[in-house]
């Protein structure tokens, strides 16, 4: 500390003149205006926008405070330490949001404390008091926000501090210009100044606590809103060794309607090693009617990465994977199979994008539910699946011959599927909140094949980002955290340092890219206004499989987005119904190919 005293800028409130220290506090206001308003900007600028932050920070805590006849040697450090801090920020490359979110946290817990413990010393009005023990507790929170609930990064660095910013530059800033008003006064006066009470900085103060306590309010929910994996997912140790066998089954109510009785079931598949593993799956059939019913089976879209995203563990069920048809296909007579996938609640990693593994678990789904007698399911079957589902579908029509010739196949339904997974990651980075679908497939292909690192595609500000958002499903309520990330993340010059399409991630991720040829009728519905899978990408897949010699029936829907494609008003249900009825009736499809545009 004696060291801190000598230094020259353990001084410059005492030498600094009035107008410097406005502009200071000025600036701070200005800076963190804009880090408020634009929380969701490029991370590297995010980064050089927090450094500069604390090295304000900093200036204001050496540049002194309202009544001050000398410098607590406790806000020397911390000023000295807000300068180091921001230095090491704005100068040191690569740093991620995360280590800048703990640097911000350490000091604002540290100065939070010493200023609480400050305002007990001798000689402070009351006001004073209160003021410094309000900013220590709300930098305390704020603090602990940042270093224990890395779950809102992004929050903490961008509101939280930029919020925090602007008190202490609004506080300095009204204590110089109130100061210099008060000295003219008792310059006319002739009066000798005492302490004054001025209750502007307590009221900011105040605030500032208040800024803080609604903030862990608000963001509670937000880590006690996921789901829980629960004992159901868990292999036994007798599991049986061929796939396709039911291991258990329960009731099950969720997304399931009243003219339906449901179940979700646990069962074997092959997963990427070829060894068996276990899959759950929803099962879903009418209440009334003969049994022996046709079987849908459903490969949903993207839910996640992550164990807990599996659509039965969701309180909708198939809803979460984008099947919201179910009270209709229910209305037709038909059962439907739904996978969750290996990897979404039961043991991982889950293999996101990856054919095989994906209709093997779809295939096998419907195998072990035609052992569940109460469900009663016939042989007919048509493949449907969306996005991530819509490859699986394409894949499992591809070997369902091979691979499960008692699955009677009669059509594959592929809705916007992501059939080229190269060709989707690469442009992923460019369309807003891509970047989350982009993280689940970095953490599966890491995980599956050491070999990827994501330091080698990845730059380095945006690892931490992107690793955090795959342990995030699109139904959690901290999604809203990955969206806000991948907002900013699309105003950056590039996601990835080096193409994903290149070296061995490039390579596995082509080995996935669905197969030409199909063993049954093919319908390929796309939006035209698809912005996750654009149309022109799939066109080209298309002319690929009729080149192979496969009769492919593709159908455009003109303004419907990925989504949308699958939901009310889009014309694409009615005609996946009637097509779907022809399948089950056995009726010929037309060889060749076909292109609509609805």
């Amino acid at each position: 500390m004696r060291l801190l005293r000598r230094l020259a800028i353990a001084r410059l409130h005492a030498r600094l003149p009035t107008w410097v220290r406005v502009v200071v506090a000025a600036a701070a206001v200005v800076l963190g205006v804009v880090i408020v308003i634009r929380p969701t900007t490029a991370l590297d600028v995010l980064a050089w926008l927090i450094g500069g932050g604390m090295a304000l920070t900093g200036l204001l805590e050496l540049t002194g405070r309202e009544g001050e006849t000398h410098r607590p040697r406790w806000r020397t450090a911390t000023g000295v330490a807000w300068l180091l801090g921001g230095a090491i920020v704005l100068l040191a490359p690569g740093l991620t949001v995360r280590v800048v979110a703990v640097v911000v946290g350490v000091l604002l817990l540290a100065g939070g404390i010493l200023g609480v413990v400050a305002a007990f010393g001798r000689g402070r009005t009351w006001d004073a008091r209160i003021a410094d023990v309000a900013f220590g507790a709300s930098g305390v929170i704020f603090g602990s926000l940042a270093l224990f609930w890395p779950d809102i990064t992004l929050l903490v660095v961008a509101v939280v501090f930029g919020a925090r910013l602007v008190m202490s530059g609004v506080v300095d800033l009204w204590t110089r210009l109130r100061r210099r008003r008060d000295d003219r006064v008792v310059e006319r006066a002739g009066e000798a100044g005492r302490p004054r009470r001025r209750w502007g900085r307590t009221v900011v103060a105040i605030a500032s606590v208040a800024l803080a306590v609604t903030t862990t309010i608000v963001t509670t929910p937000l880590r006690e809103g996921s789901t829980v994996v629960d004992d159901f997912y868990a292999a036994p140790r007798d599991l049986p060794d061929e796939p396709g066998r039911l291991v258990r089954a329960e009731p099950f109510t969720g997304g399931i309607p009243a003219s339906a009785q449901g179940w979700r079931i646990l069962y074997t598949t092959t997963g990427v090693d070829g060894r068996v593993r276990v899959a759950s799956a929803i099962v879903a059939v009418p209440r009334e009617g003969d049994g022996q019913w046709p079987v849908i089976d459903w490969n949903h879209g993207t839910t996640g990465f992550a164990a807990h995203c599996a659509p039965s563990l969701q309180p909708r069920g198939l809803w979460a994977g984008a099947f919201y048809m179910l009270p209709r296909a229910i209305k037709e007579g038909w059962a439907v199979v739904g996978t969750d996938y290996i990897g979404l609640g039961t043991e991982g990693p889950h293999p996101y994008l990856m054919g095989l593994p994906s209709a093997h678990a779809s295939l096998d789904a419907v195998r072990a539910a035609r052992e569940l007698e109460e469900a009663d399911l016939g042989a007919r079957t048509v493949v449907w699946g969306h996005s991530q589902g819509g490859a699986a579908a394409l894949w499992a029509g591809a070997v369902a011959r091979e691979y499960a010739p008692d699955v009677w196949v009669r059509g594959v339904a592929a809705l916007a599927p992501a059939s080229d997974p190269a060709a989707l990651v690469q442009g992923i980075s460019s369309v807003t909140g891509g970047s989350i679908f982009a993280s689940y497939a970095f953490a599966s292909f890491s995980a599956i094949y050491p070999e990827i690192e994501y330091r080698d595609y990845v730059r380095p500000g945006a690892e931490t980002v992107l690793r955090q958002m795959s342990e995030r499903c699109l139904s959690d309520p901290t999604i809203v955290l990955s969206v806000a990330a991948a907002l900013g993340m699309s105003r950056d010059p590039a996601l990835f340092s080096r193409s994903p399409a290149s070296g061995v991630l490039g390579r596995h991720l082509r080995e996935n890219t669905a197969p030409l040829r199909s063993t049954a009728p093919v319908l390929l519905a796309h939006g035209g206004a698809d912005s996750i899978i654009p149309v022109q990408t799939q066109a080209d897949f298309v002319d690929r499989m009729c080149a192979a010699g496969q009769d492919v029936d593709f159908r455009t829907y003109a303004g419907y987005e990925h989504a949308g494609v699958v939901e009310r008003p889009s014309p694409l249900i009615d005609e996946l119904f009637d097509w779907t009825r022809d399948r089950f009736a056995g009726i010929p499809v037309a060889e060749g190919c076909t292109t609509t545009e609805r």
